[in-house]
């Protein structure tokens, strides 16, 4: 797991328009909270902070104002819906040892059986508990061979040391949807609709 180093700044500037400003300067407001402590209002550098929110529950080491350093994981991430941009970020503070709770990225390999069946993800992540400093980027499912009905539960996800469930162990991950189905399914529907013509 990466962890990123970012300078942050102490900000006691807030509403709209002081958001406007801060990100005018090519910089994010951001609020860092956890631990029972106060919320504490941050300016963060906005490249700098996309680099690093390019990695999955990337830990971010903060460098406030010179004179704090705090651990912290993305909590919530606000974009500009049309131009992507950066508009807040909610970070939660750790401490190294401390278990969090997060959704790590499922990435599907191999092929399916033949017959044109259809993967479908019922969870695009998985929920863990890990240790702050230690969490998984990703994991990784073999799918190789699986026919159409076929499902992948929580449970059958072999998961890195130090890492557990914190979701249902039965919860349906992936599963194989047969691809004929589809097709019937619209074939009855034609069938329907000349019927009624």
């Amino acid at each position: 797991m990466s962890e990123v180093k970012i300078s942050a700044e102490t900000r006691s500037e807030f509403g709209k328009g002081a958001a406007r400003r801060i990100r005018r300067d090519s910089k994010v407001p951001g609020v860092l909270y956890g631990h029972g402590s106060d919320p504490l209002h941050l300016t963060l550098p906005g490249h700098d902070l996309l680099l690093a929110l390019r990695t999955p529950n990337v830990l971010i080491s903060l460098d406030i104002d010179g004179k704090t350093n705090e651990l912290a994981i993305p909590k919530s991430v606000q974009r500009d819906p049309i131009k992507g941009f950066l508009e807040h970020v909610d970070l939660l503070l750790v401490k190294r040892g401390e278990k969090v709770t997060v959704e790590i990225p499922v990435h599907a390999e191999g092929e399916l059986a033949a017959g044109g069946n259809l993967l479908e993800h019922v969870l695009n992540a998985l929920p863990v508990e890990a240790e702050a400093t230690h969490i998984p980027e990703s994991v990784t499912v073999s799918v190789e061979g699986l026919e159409a009905g076929a499902s992948i539960l929580a449970k059958d996800i072999k998961l890195p040391a130090g890492t557990t469930l914190a979701v249902d162990e039965d919860a349906v991950v992936l599963q194989v949807l047969a691809a004929q189905a589809e097709e019937a399914s619209e074939e009855a529907a034609e069938g329907d609709e000349a019927a009624e013509a």
